[in-house]
């Protein structure tokens, strides 16, 4: 076998930036730009924007209030949580697509009024969800005059402060399904000491006893629907 069937010649890539003179390809460039950075910070746009820090927070409490350390995995509550998000945030989603994406596709308007017109529904729902005491503390820290309607609220005031909103409401829930579970832990941990049952952990009955609650009660239905409704 010769030489020149063994190696070979790799082909040569070759990267330039070169100006441009044509207006249209500038702008095409810059949408191209625009949708890769959307699409790096969607996950942090998912939790700051939406519904999905209440409800994974909320899940994350409850299976620990369960005495269940890997049980539903982090894949299965993740998932979850993200369809019930789909489901909750789905008018604001229709409405951000039909008064801004859709238009700005049949070139009906331009950059600047599709980014006002997809905020809006969302900037909406975060209003309706967030604390007039963590609204004014932001904008008190922001040294920004204080707004005199609710289209003045700029969002990077209302960001954070839907988001310390959502978890304290978070916990708010999290306390009361805690409530009972605690119940059943305290019961149980006293009926073993007054046996003198001291080398069995009470977790491993209070773990059957609390799963037996949750199931009898239908608690994923309360629990879903009570989330559900937790949102304006």
């Amino acid at each position: 076998m010769s030489l020149s069937l063994i190696l070979f010649t790799a082909p040569a890539i070759k990267l330039t930036i070169e100006g441009t003179q044509n207006p249209a390809q500038f702008s095409i460039f810059l949408q191209i730009l625009l949708l890769l950075t959307v699409l790096s910070i969607a996950p942090a746009l998912l939790l700051m924007l939406t519904s999905f820090t209440r409800l994974i927070v909320v899940f994350a409490i409850l299976r620990h209030a369960l005495g269940l350390q890997q049980t539903p995995p982090n894949q299965v509550l993740i998932s979850l949580a993200l369809f019930l998000t789909f489901f909750i945030m789905a008018p604001v989603f229709k409405e951000a697509y039909e008064e801004g994406l859709k238009p700005y596709m049949k070139r009906e308007i331009d950059e600047k009024t599709l980014l006002e017109r997809v905020s809006k529904p969302f900037k909406e729902f975060m209003l309706k969800n967030t604390r007039e005491k963590d609204l004014a503390l932001f904008i008190k820290l922001s040294g920004e005059e204080p707004p005199r309607t609710r289209d003045e609220v700029t969002l990077t005031t209302l960001i954070p402060a839907f988001m310390i909103s959502e978890l304290k409401t978070a916990f708010q829930i999290g306390f009361l399904l805690y409530i009972p579970f605690l119940v059943i832990d305290i019961v149980v941990s006293s009926v073993l000491i007054s046996m003198g049952v001291l080398m069995l952990p009470p977790i491993m009955i209070s773990l059957p006893l609390k799963l037996l609650l949750f199931v009898l009660v239908d608690g994923w239905n309360l629990l879903v629907m009570s989330l559900i409704k937790s949102f304006h």
